[in-house]
């Protein structure tokens, strides 16, 4: 499509908005607002070395050290910086009753001196940070709530509890994707768009209309170094993924790991796969290693309304009831059939060994 026919994001959400005649078009607003952080850190990824922003935010002057999260995480200069854009591009407008992000321990409060709205945005402000001093693929990842009507009619401070909503009360998620292209992948509840910033004009211009995941995938992600600590549900559809054409699944898998989860995502949005980052055995205090309300749930929301599934392995992620603000679940998004097909083998029986009398305990002379 030429581009002078491209709608722009501004103009997609208009049009979207026309479903909803008595719409205030503050929803609008704060999709834009949104946009513009996330154009303000593509800006600032572009210049990598350059900018002067690589490496541990606090380190000394070797880049020894670092302050930590509440994730229990080193932060990256750029990690600090990411947040600070989102804090600073929405809070003003009069859109939200409250903030929250992977980087900060508890909801960020609207300044007095700005309106507050009926919305609550939460946020990783760079997913993929530890590949930013390589010069891979990383991203922004948002969702946005409707906030509570206590909170939005009342004007006193969000709590945690305002946040912990299942993904299923989303009413916008999106990705920003800062690659070769800046992308913005969004979803308003009707189907899955991605727009791709034009640099000359400084606009996010609709290239990706409609996205659709198949259905059916010969691609998977996961991090091998891990098995170890996988479960046998997992370990039994890897195993399966891996023995090609002979073996149960009768055809053959390519195996991909970018270790940047907004990536991941956009490669299955585009072409199709599937993403796992299960529950393991590798620490009984984390049940999963994905935030749920920073990533699974907006992900999730992105993937299913692009008629792909999002689980936890056992559930669909989207039902999950959040119990804390930095809640972590294992999670398994991607192509429909693939991830009830890991969903299944975490609730039926594992196949059994083939009895085999030469294999067996006492072998030939058993009774």
């Amino acid at each position: 499509m030429p581009l002078s026919h491209r709608s722009t994001l501004t103009q997609f959400l208009i049009e979207e908005r026309r479903r909803f005649p008595g719409a205030s078009g503050d929803f609008n607003s704060l999709i834009l607002d949104v946009a513009l952080a996330c154009k303000a850190i593509a800006r600032v990824v572009a210049f990598g070395e350059l900018g002067g922003v690589l490496g541990n935010h606090g380190a000394d002057g070797d880049g020894n050290g670092g302050t930590v999260n509440v994730q229990g995480e080193t932060q990256k200069k750029l990690d600090v910086l990411s947040n600070n854009v989102f804090i600073r591009r929405t809070e003003w407008s009069g859109h939200l009753a409250g903030m929250a992000s992977e980087e900060m321990d508890g909801p960020y409060q609207i300044p007095a001196q700005y309106p507050r709205g009926k919305y609550l945005l939460v946020f990783d402000p760079l997913d993929g940070s530890s590949n930013i001093d390589v010069n891979m693929s990383v991203g922004s990842i948002f969702s946005i709530l409707r906030a509570p009507p206590e909170l939005a009619d009342s004007g006193r401070d969000a709590v945690e509890a305002d946040f912990l909503q299942p993904g299923t009360r989303q009413v916008a998620a999106g990705y920003a994707l800062y690659g070769p292209s800046t992308m913005l992948v969004l979803t308003v509840g009707n189907g899955v768009s991605g727009f791709t910033l034009d640099p000359n004009m400084g606009e996010f211009m609709l290239t990706h209309p409609s996205i659709v995941v198949p259905a059916d995938t010969q691609e998977f992600a996961i991090n091998a170094s891990n098995s170890r600590f996988w479960e046998a549900p997992v370990k039994r559809y890897v195993d399966e993924c891996l023995a090609g054409r002979t073996g149960a699944r009768g055809k053959d898998f390519n195996m991909r790991w970018i270790a940047s989860m907004v990536a991941e995502a956009h490669r299955i949005l585009m072409r199709g796969g599937v993403f796992l980052y299960p529950r393991d055995t590798r620490d009984p205090q984390k049940p999963g290693r994905l935030r749920l309300l920073y990533e699974a749930n907006p992900v999730g929301f992105i993937v299913e309304q692009a008629g792909g599934r999002a689980s936890t392995g056992r559930e669909p992620v989207l039902a999950r009831q959040p119990a804390s603000l930095h809640q972590r679940v294992g999670f398994v998004f991607g192509s429909k059939n693939e991830v009830e097909r890991i969903e299944r083998y975490h609730t039926e029986p594992a196949p059994r060994a083939i009895d085999n009398p030469l294999f067996a305990e006492r072998s030939l002379f058993r009774d």
